[in-house]
């Protein structure tokens, strides 16, 4: 009985510890391979890389659907990064959905990932429309700045609808 009884206790922890760590924050550097590819770090909320955090895990890049495989708490993105550009990459899972907008600089071979805080995605069109309304003669060049300050965003792969995203996600997080 006492040999049932242990056996049981140990299945019952095996199960309880053999389940997938959660992925609550990540870090995104440049591939160390050097081949214009991302990888994605697990992290702490203090930025200290999970090396315990192996297995599939769905992500969300730039509105594409993938499944990274983390060997060691750090995966690969498919994809190759040609020219600077915005990346948004999100992930969701039962504690909550974590994202993050990055620039990526691109020159010569080098890939520079810039994390963008959505606090300027916000305060940048409201300050541009505040002096529109604030100083009359400034309206014309608050809705040239808006447009410029859009297109850029959209050549280098920040679309509207990915905008707007990262923005509602950035405040049903603040709450």
């Amino acid at each position: 009985m006492k040999n049932i009884t242990l056996l049981f206790f140990m299945l019952i922890s095996g199960t309880a510890f053999s389940q997938t760590a959660a992925i609550n924050n990540f870090i995104v550097k440049e591939s160390l391979l050097k081949n214009s590819k991302l990888a994605i770090i697990a992290a702490d909320s203090l930025e200290t890389p999970i090396e315990s955090i192996n297995g599939s895990y769905t992500f969300s890049v730039s509105g594409f659907t993938q499944q990274l495989n983390f060997n060691n708490g750090v995966a690969i993105l498919p994809m190759q990064v040609d020219k600077s550009t915005f990346v948004y990459i999100k992930h969701r899972n039962d504690l909550g959905t974590h994202s993050k907008l990055l620039y990526v600089y691109k020159k010569d071979e080098n890939l520079n990932p810039f994390t963008i805080s959505r606090v300027f995605l916000i305060i940048i069109p409201l300050l541009i429309i505040f002096l529109a309304f604030a100083f009359k003669k400034f309206i014309y060049i608050a809705i040239f700045l808006l447009v410029i300050f859009f297109i850029f965003s959209y050549s280098n792969g920040l679309n509207i609808s990915t905008f707007f995203e990262t923005t509602f996600d950035y405040l049903k997080n603040l709450v």
